[in-house]
């Protein structure tokens, strides 16, 4: 069988540009009614504005720019809850299980805030350079990241990256347990 020549070969798809600044008005006039009459703390994240927004007793408390998944590795849209938290975590490739441990070079920062849980295999999945395959578990959380130029794009496999000091915040205030709703 032939191989495929290197002009038909899929490039990497262009950098998405950050999303644009919008105010605390726009940001949470995008939040359901019914989230904000919640008594306590919750975090709400918008993809379409790539904010994290930190709610407690329907009054915003904090805001944060956010990088979110790209096509076909999207955060996943609903309402879910904080189920693990890991300081200094160590991070695996979802494709080849490669592991980096806690320090400068980890793509998940100092903090991971895990929400979403999925054990459903995923088959040739672009990940915006190659297609992975997944047998494992697929994961989403809030974590910090070392490449400070994605936070703002959609750009991550379906987790939310905020920055160092963003992520540190977040996981002083949270616990297992508090809401977190990802809206479309």
């Amino acid at each position: 069988m032939p191989l495929a020549s290197p002009a038909l070969a899929r490039q990497p798809d262009p950098i998405p540009p950050p999303a644009p600044v919008i105010s605390d008005d726009v940001a949470l006039s995008r939040i359901p009614s019914d989230l904000m009459d919640d008594e306590g703390l919750q975090l709400v994240l918008d993809r379409r504005t790539r904010q994290l927004m930190v709610i407690k007793d329907g009054r915003l408390l904090r805001r944060y720019p956010a990088a979110v998944g790209t096509d076909g590795w999207e955060t996943p849209a609903g309402r879910h809850r904080v189920l693990e938290m890991v300081a200094e975590p160590i991070w695996e490739h979802p494709g080849n299980g490669k592991q980096v441990g806690p320090g400068p070079k980890n793509p998940l920062g100092s903090r991971w805030i895990g929400f979403y849980r999925d054990c459903t295999p995923r088959q040739n999945a672009w990940d915006g350079e190659r297609y992975l395959s997944v047998d494992g578990c697929t994961v989403a959380g809030f974590h910090g990241t070392p490449h400070r130029w994605t936070v703002g794009r959609a750009v991550s496999h379906g987790c939310v990256r905020l920055f160092e000091e963003n992520v540190q915040e977040v996981f002083e205030l949270v616990q297992v347990g508090t809401p977190v709703t990802v809206l479309p």
